[in-house]
Order: structure tokens, then C-alpha cells, then sequence
């Protein structure tokens, strides 16, 4: 196993340390009479096998209580209470929803007013040149109504 030039290593043997026996203490036997036989199971395996034993019943999960009963009234009284917040919150989004409506044409007709105003300004106050338009002295045309010729 190892070359020839290799030297040797000692090899440490560990002995196992024993278990010592259980004590048993001698319980008295009490024979019990099974109140049935249980029925006996064989079974044969693939291999030709046979196996006995006893059947085992599955455990039974325990059953389930049944729950106690909701009353009407309770489920009437929720289901109105659900109705009436979900009644109260369609008004107030109405209730938002029409203040911003009416907001936002009011600010329509504010602008509205603003643009036609500034247009009306620009008209009067306009640069006021002779544009082709009929220009009338107004203190002669008060003297000629009134037939005051100089």
C-alpha cells in the first residue's frame, strides 16, 4: 500500500466503551380479554412472499362541530351597513366631483372674459391712424347742425 520508502505510521485502536443493559423492572402482567378478534391480513409480495399481520384501522379525524348559526337580523343589519357607507361615499365623490365641475367653467368663463377683454383693448386703445375710415370734427358738425356758419 505504500512505497517502500515510506515510513510506517503508527495506528491508534480505539476499543469501543460498552452499553451497559437496561435495567428492567418487572411490572406485573395483567392479562386482558380483547373485547373482538381482530381480523388477520395477508399479503403476498411480488417476490412470492407472504406477509400476516393484523389490519390496523386508519384513525378517524375527530369531527367537525358545526358552527353556530348567523342570524338574520345580523346579516341584514351588516349587509345595510355596507350599503349605507357605500351610499355615503357615491355622494361625496358626486358632491367632489360637481364642485370641481363647476370650477373648472367658471375658470373657462373667467379666461373667456379675459381674452375678449384684452381684445376689446387692443381695439381702443389701438394705434389710431387714418385707416381709410370717415374722420369727422365734431365742433363743425355741431356748428353746421345748428347752422352757426363762420
Amino acid at each position: 500500500m505504500y512505497p517502500d520508502h515510506t515510513p510506517q505510521r503508527a495506528v491508534e485502536v480505539h476499543q469501543p466503551t460498552p452499553i451497559p443493559p437496561p435495567v428492567v423492572h418487572s411490572a406485573p402482567v395483567v392479562p386482558v380479554q380483547p373485547g373482538t378478534v381482530p381480523a388477520v391480513a395477508s399479503i403476498v409480495l411480488p417476490d412470492g412472499r407472504v406477509v400476516t399481520g393484523y389490519a390496523i384501522d386508519p384513525a378517524r379525524p375527530e369531527p367537525v362541530t358545526a358552527k353556530p348559526a348567523v342570524s338574520r337580523a345580523a346579516v341584514n343589519v351588516a349587509l345595510a351597513g355596507v350599503g349605507f357607507l357605500a351610499v355615503c361615499g357615491g355622494l361625496l365623490l358626486l358632491t367632489s366631483f360637481i364642485a370641481a365641475l363647476t370650477a373648472f367653467i367658471g375658470q373657462l368663463i373667467i379666461l373667456a372674459a379675459v381674452i375678449f377683454g384684452g381684445w376689446i383693448a387692443v381695439q381702443v386703445l389701438g394705434p389710431s391712424g387714418n385707416k381709410g375710415g370717415t374722420t369727422v370734427n365734431i365742433r363743425r358738425a355741431v356748428i353746421k347742425r345748428n347752422h352757426f356758419h363762420s
